[in-house]
Formats: structure tokens, C-alpha cells, sequence
């Protein structure tokens, strides 16, 4: 009886539409948005640590900008 049973696989009802860049992995919007997130405040964090006696703050937020909206758009 188990012989006439078959499985057929599940699939999910939304398909990941993930793209391939110059990231070394497959992501979605979200994906790149977290990255980008998580780069910015590594960055701002070590500018703060090593930098911000001699450049200010605001420098190392249009540079964390300009890489979010690269890693958004290309990434």
C-alpha cells in the first residue's frame, strides 16, 4: 500500500526573486538594506574610535550614505 502513495514537494507560495551583483551572495532588497545598515554602523563606530579627533562625523555619514545607496541599487 505505501507503494501507491506519492509525495510531491512543497512550494512556496512566494518566490524569493534574489539577484546576483557584486555582493558574493544572492539577496533581495531587504537583504542589501540590512547589509548596508550593519556596514554603516561598523563604520561610524570605528570612525568614532580612530577618526573623529581629526575629520568629524559628518564626513563618515556621507561616506556611509553613498555606500548604502551603492550597495542598495548595485549591490
Amino acid at each position: 500500500m505505501a507503494d501507491n502513495l506519492t509525495t510531491k514537494a512543497v512550494v512556496a507560495p512566494v518566490q524569493h526573486k534574489g539577484r546576483r551583483g557584486f555582493l558574493p551572495i544572492d539577496t533581495n532588497t531587504f537583504d542589501r538594506v540590512f547589509i548596508s545598515i550593519i556596514l554603516w554602523i561598523g563604520i561610524s563606530l570605528l570612525w568614532m574610535r580612530f577618526l573623529e579627533w581629526a575629520i568629524p562625523l559628518w564626513v563618515s555619514t556621507v561616506i556611509c550614505f553613498i555606500l548604502a545607496v551603492i550597495i542598495v541599487r548595485k549591490g
